[in-house]
């Protein structure tokens, strides 16, 4: 049985020099540590925008500025939770001096889509090497079609 209706979450892609922010963080449901892009859940009362700046800021001390949309899709994972999930592509603004991450990020790291596929089996998700090569293959939509 599925959890429904499905969790509402935000992943940012964020690239420099053909390196990728990620976070590596412990999965709640297993235990293990795992890595992913910076994500979350929307809060009450902000839009999918502001979700992915937070999160991003949150989980790396990262300022980000949104450039794109990579891609909205439905993940059904192994402990039967549903997350609808809109992924936008960002470039690097700055890191914040001194910024406190969410307890639940262990490192943050600069990857080369070599280690993400290297560490495939760590992922926290399919869609976490599926969105990085969405951008790879250079299928972005503009921010426009994501309002509200």
């Amino acid at each position: 049985m599925s959890d429904w209706p499905p969790h509402v979450t935000v992943a940012t892609v964020v690239e420099r020099d053909g390196l990728f922010l990620m976070v590596e963080e412990r999965d709640k449901s297993t235990g293990e540590m795992v890595f992913n892009q910076p994500a979350g859940h929307l809060d009450p009362g902000e839009n999918l925008r502001e979700a992915a700046l937070r999160e991003t800021l949150e989980e790396t001390g990262w300022e980000v500025e949104l450039t794109g949309v990579l891609g909205m899709a439905l993940y059904n994972a192994r402990n039967g939770t549903v997350y609808y999930r809109t992924t936008f592509l960002a470039r690097p603004v700055r890191a914040v001096p001194g910024a406190t991450l969410d307890p639940d990020i262990h490192a943050v790291h600069w990857l080369s889509y070599e280690e993400i596929e290297a560490n495939s089996a760590k992922l926290r998700s399919p869609l976490v090497l599926a969105a990085i090569e969405q951008y790879r293959k250079g299928l972005c939509g503009p921010l426009d079609l994501v309002y509200g």
